[in-house]
């Protein structure tokens, strides 16, 4: 099917550092779980956070486990692509968003196993990414990012710059020290949204570490302020 299997490349460097088969190896892969330490890796957790999630997981959410996934990218060419070629062309071929938690988890799983890459690591740096689902309409938790006024009721001092969007969809920012961007997409869940932030070029890991809680506990700021205004 392939040239390249990039799946069984990432099953026999497990093998190579764990000593497993290739079964155990597969097996332990695709339930996402961590290879035991070594000498050499003085109790780290090799492999941990490689998948970014189990193969069951992700078949649930997707409909493919993780070797159909790695097979597929394979054959789209997506070893010589960027990170936002791969995610664009796999969000256009599921009908989702690039930013969307499927194709994210999809194309950053590949690009650790294939590329070698830390988790939340891109071509352009490090990533964090949050979300929340709010009961709120979609123009509403749009607002809440787009306007300044608004914005400074949950996210106090953040003092970010509107680059571009599309209302009431998606909007991208800079931040004060124009090192780092952040993306907003809000998307309709039913009578609810659901608000995806990822916050792109950052310096490093532990950045990226502090950037997901920040997100993560301002986004549930957010989810309480507009709650709290509908009743």
């Amino acid at each position: 099917m392939t040239t390249h299997k990039s799946f069984k490349r990432l099953v026999r460097a497990r093998m190579e550092k764990t000593g497993e088969s290739y079964t155990a190896a597969r097996a332990a892969l695709v339930g996402a779980v961590p290879s035991p330490p070594t000498s050499s890796d003085a109790g780290s957790a090799a492999f941990a956070g490689v998948l970014a999630t189990s193969d069951a997981t992700i078949r649930e959410r997707t409909g493919r486990g993780w070797e159909e996934w790695f097979d597929l990218l394979d054959e789209w060419g997506a070893a010589d692509r960027t990170h936002r070629e791969i995610a664009r062309d796999l969000a256009e071929r599921v009908g989702l968003h690039p930013l969307a938690w499927n194709v994210q988890a999809v194309v950053g799983s590949y690009e650790r196993a294939r590329r070698g890459r830390e988790v939340g690591q891109h071509e352009d740096g490090y990533r964090a990414t949050a979300s929340r689902t709010i009961a709120a309409p979609v123009d509403r938790v749009y607002a809440a990012f787009a306007d300044r006024a608004q914005r400074e009721r949950w996210l106090p001092g953040a003092d970010l710059t509107l680059r571009s969007g599309t209302a009431p969809r998606t909007a991208h920012f800079d931040t004060p020290d124009g090192t780092s961007r952040v993306h907003v997409t809000v998307t309709a869940a039913g009578e609810r949204s659901t608000v995806s932030v990822e916050h792109a070029r950052l310096a490093d890991a532990p950045a990226a570490d502090k950037a997901k809680a920040h997100w993560r506990e301002r986004l549930t700021a957010l989810k309480t302020d507009l709650e709290r205004a509908d009743v």
